[in-house]
């Protein structure tokens, strides 16, 4: 039976059950010397690679709980992550990059290490947690998580690059101004994947009230034209798809039209 087939009731049950399992377990630990090799508990094992999403999420979120209300178990806890980020099994690695995501939102700088770890996993899971923890991480902490994409933004491999940019996605949904000045350093990017990633963002950054203005006033900056044309299509596309953007796709089409320079001169 999966978490959702159970009723609210159970749900909050079982929430509470996996977090005081998890919580014992790392008090269990706790005794543990730095010289002693850590073994992933059995509790947090099964939960951390249960085959219900929902059930790792609670363990995660759980372990992010312990760590915010539990600072004497700090250390035990990131050397716990550390092991579980080496585990075989994919979904266990998943977890621990989702948990460190929770940490990073309070502790930023301790959870870089392992995220570097994190990005180049041979499982697409584990990076795409890697992306979810930096989209919350930024949106909580965005200084030190910034800090952390623009050293990345370049990297060699443009799966790192595509990764880091969607990473920085969901801050820049309520403070685009934030975002944009990172995803202009791509602005001549030639890797596909990425050029659309970049577009995606754009478009992503784009539907809020007040967004469109700062997207386009930003955009007018960026010399690589074909890119901001694409960019503008997207933009327009994110208001058709979404009901809920300020304007209709119509009115962000005008908006654009009147706005960007590169219409307005014809260039």
């Amino acid at each position: 039976m999966g978490f959702y087939d159970l009723s609210k009731t159970e749900r909050q049950k079982l929430v509470n059950e996996i977090e005081g399992n998890i919580l014992q377990a790392i008090l269990d630990l706790s005794n543990i010397t730095e010289n002693n090799d850590i073994i992933i508990p059995e509790s947090i094992w099964n939960y951390s690679s249960d085959n219900d999403t929902y059930i790792r999420k609670n363990a995660y979120l759980a372990i992010g709980r312990i760590y915010a209300a539990h600072n004497e178990l700090e250390k035990i806890m990131l050397r716990l992550l550390d092991v579980m980020l080496e585990n075989r099994n994919e979904k266990v690695r998943q977890t621990s990059v989702y948990a460190l995501g929770e940490i990073g939102k309070k502790d930023a700088d301790i959870v870089f290490k392992p995220f570097e770890k994190a990005l180049v996993d041979k499982n697409h899971s584990v990076r795409n947690a890697m992306i979810g923890a930096l989209k919350q991480m930024g949106r909580k902490n965005p200084v030190p998580t910034f800090e952390f994409a623009k050293k990345h933004l370049h990297d060699d491999d443009p799966k790192i690059r595509r990764e880091i940019t969607h990473g920085i996605e969901l801050r820049g949904r309520e403070h685009p101004e934030e975002v944009l000045p990172l995803l202009k350093e791509l602005l001549n990017e030639k890797v596909k994947t990425v050029r659309d990633m970049i577009i995606h963002v754009i478009g992503q950054i784009s539907y809020k009230k007040g967004c469109l203005e700062i997207v386009v006033e930003n955009l007018n900056s960026w010399t690589n034209r074909d890119l901001v044309i694409e960019a503008s299509e997207e933009i327009v596309k994110v208001h058709t798809r979404y009901k809920f953007a300020t304007r209709t796709p119509e009115e962000a089409n005008e908006y654009i039209k009147k706005h960007l320079t590169l219409f307005i001169d014809g260039k």
